[in-house]
């Protein structure tokens, strides 16, 4: 089974989704900076059909924190 997030952050970040873990984050993923950031929000809240709030946005710290928000917001990712 694809994972559907994995396979959003290897699209935006432009790198292998074997490459990609929950613990993924602009600190250990030098593709991840302030413009990927910008799609990623983007690319979540079209493909999850949510909104993500500024104070949502700051704690989107990893791929885990991520899936977390997106849980909390009902999508099964």
């Amino acid at each position: 089974m694809t994972d559907s997030l994995i396979t959003l952050f290897s699209d935006i970040l432009d790198i292998d989704a074997s490459k990609i873990t929950d613990e993924t984050s602009p600190l250990n993923t030098p593709q991840w900076d302030s413009l990927t950031s910008m799609l990623l929000v983007a690319a979540l809240e079209e493909t999850y059909n949510v909104h993500l709030s500024t104070s949502e946005i700051e704690q989107l710290i990893n791929v885990r924190e991520v899936r977390n928000t997106l849980s909390d917001k009902g999508v099964d990712v």
